[in-house]
C-alpha cells in the first residue's frame, strides 16, 4: 500500500525524536498537518477545529500537529486503511458520535465506500456490542444522508 504523496513529507521521521525541532519543524508539522487535514477531513476537519478556536485554539493546533502532521503522515499504511482503522475505533469506544460522523465523512472523502464503512461498523458489534455498532450505523446513517442532501440526490 502507498500513502498519497500530497502530504507525505520529503522523509518521514520514524520516531518523533527523529522529527525536525524548533520553530521551523513546528511551522513544517502544522503545515503538513493543514494539507493533511484538507484532503483527508476536508470541510469535517476544518468545522471542528473553528469550534475549538474560541475556547482551546491551542488544543486545534495540537490536533493538527500530532494526528494529522505525525501520524496521518506517516508511511506506512494508505488513508483508506487509516481511516477504516479510525471508524472502527470510534465505533468500539461507543460515545464518540461527533468524531465517528467527522471520520465516515473522512472515508467517504479518502475513497472508502458507504459499503465498506458500514461493514466496518457492524465487524465492531463482534468486539464492541451491539449497542456500539447501532450507534456508528445511525451516525453513518445522518452522514450519508447529510452527504446526499449536499449533493442534492433524493433521501
Amino acid at each position: 500500500m502507498t500513502q498519497t504523496t500530497a502530504i507525505q513529507p520529503a522523509v518521514a521521521p520514524k520516531t518523533p525524536a527523529d522529527a525536525p525541532q524548533g520553530a521551523g519543524g513546528d511551522h513544517e508539522r502544522l503545515a503538513r498537518g493543514r494539507r493533511a487535514l484538507d484532503s483527508i477531513d476536508g470541510e469535517a476537519g476544518h468545522n471542528v477545529i473553528a469550534a475549538l478556536a474560541d475556547i482551546a485554539p491551542d488544543f486545534a493546533t495540537y490536533v493538527i500537529e500530532f494526528p494529522f502532521g505525525d501520524i496521518y503522515s506517516r508511511p506506512g499504511l494508505d488513508l483508506r486503511s487509516r481511516e477504516i482503522a479510525t471508524i472502527a475505533a470510534l465505533t468500539a469506544l461507543g460515545n464518540a458520535s461527533p468524531q465517528l460522523k467527522v471520520h465516515i465523512h473522512a472515508g467517504l472523502n479518502v475513497g472508502l465506500s458507504r459499503d465498506e464503512i458500514t461493514e466496518v461498523i457492524m465487524q465492531m458489534a463482534v468486539y464492541a456490542g451491539f449497542p456500539a455498532a447501532l450507534n456508528g450505523l445511525f451516525a453513518a446513517k445522518a452522514v450519508f444522508a447529510e452527504a446526499d442532501a449536499k449533493a442534492g440526490r433524493p433521501l
